[in-house]
């Protein structure tokens, strides 16, 4: 049975390309890694167009090939292409290893979920707290490929540095980057051969928290040590935003009394795997996110369904189906009078057969 989808099943593959070069300005990026990158990648057969963002730190490149072109040939020609020229920028420079990141016809969203709230004491922080929570349920659905939260700050542990504190104590700001660096890694410290056993030992650990980060010894003041806390200020928290998602009621939200006025919201975005039907996965989806009140969506927060490609495809499902039905009738019509009963009965059937 040919699924109801939005989008057509076709092969429109495309991937970003991302190249880090840590300290490097746009136009540095630009210059050593951006169009080198592009003049590599050209060489590809089957690609179509090639775009590149610089920006500090940071190339990103996008290839989008020719519609048609067999996905899993086209990513495996883009890695091997990758990997064969990887000489084009020295690696004194300090270029990071490529990562290459894929994207499809099935990574536009069927369904999207806005979270909002009237409660003045939320804010988007709040509501990314409870979206995350929400993403882990919504993950279960059969049918499902991904779930992303668009919206809200991010959490973050945030070191504020004191001058006078750090001075007094003769702590440095790359003494307290040097602390930060080495108690947040993992590392392979060898193995134990005991008992026909071979057990693999690492040392070291990942901070948790913002707990974790104020124990951390920072240097040596008197024949005493340092902690974090004593030369800054740890907080944990919301991380400095970068994008901004509002909720306004329009002339068909059924919150006819919130008309005119806007709230901070987050969206969830639920894209479907390959060959499932878009409409059993939206209605699942929309049922899940109705069953998560009063535990997971607590009081105050409201929910919206602003995109529902499973509705919309199944409208147009349905008016195709009326059309054929309408045309299958007319020439059934046509036949049974200008031939016969016979000859329309099987046109009727030979057609609705082929449907």
């Amino acid at each position: 049975v040919t699924p109801r989808e939005e989008e057509p099943q076709i092969n429109v593959t495309m991937a970003n390309v991302f190249i880090p070069f840590p300290g490097a300005s746009a136009r540095d990026v630009e210059a050593l890694v951006a169009t080198p990158a592009e003049q590599v990648l050209s060489q590809i057969a089957g690609i179509e167009h090639i775009y590149s963002v610089s920006k500090p730190g940071m190339a990103v490149l996008t290839v989008q090939y020719l519609v048609g072109q067999d996905r899993t040939q086209a990513l495996v020609r883009l890695y091997d292409t990758i990997q064969a020229n990887r000489d084009w920028v020295s690696p004194e420079l300090g270029v990071g290893e490529p990562i290459i990141k894929p994207l499809g016809i099935d990574d536009v969203p069927i369904v999207t979920v806005t979270l909002w709230t009237r409660d003045e004491t939320r804010g988007a922080y709040e509501l990314e707290q409870v979206a995350h929570a929400a993403e882990i349920e919504l993950k279960r659905i059969a049918g499902t490929r991904e779930v992303t939260t668009l919206g809200g700050p991010g959490r973050a542990v945030r070191v504020l540095m004191d001058p006078d504190r750090m001075a007094a104590f003769n702590v440095s700001a790359q003494d307290i980057r040097d602390a930060l660096q080495v108690s947040n890694a993992v590392q392979p410290s060898g193995t134990l051969v005991s008992g026909n056993q071979e057990i693999l030992v690492q040392t070291g650990t990942f901070l948790t928290g913002a707990e974790d980060v104020k124990q951390l010894v920072v240097g040596v003041s008197q024949g005493r040590p340092v902690y974090m806390t004593d030369v800054t200020s740890v907080v944990s928290g919301p991380d400095q935003p970068t994008r901004y998602v509002w909720h306004a009621p329009g002339a068909g939200s059924p919150h006819r009394a919130d008309q005119g006025q806007t709230f901070p919201a987050v969206t969830l975005a639920i894209s479907k795997k390959a060959g499932e039907n878009a409409v059993d996965v939206a209605e699942k989806v929309i049922e899940r996110v109705n069953s998560l009140h009063g535990s997971i969506l607590p009081e105050g927060v409201e929910v919206s369904v602003t995109r529902n490609y499973g509705a919309t495809a199944d409208d147009k499902a349905k008016k195709l189906i009326q059309k054929l039905i309408f045309a299958t009738g007319s020439v059934v019509l046509l036949v049974l009078f200008a031939i016969g009963r016979r000859e329309a009965l099987i046109v009727g059937a030979a057609v609705l057969l082929t449907l």
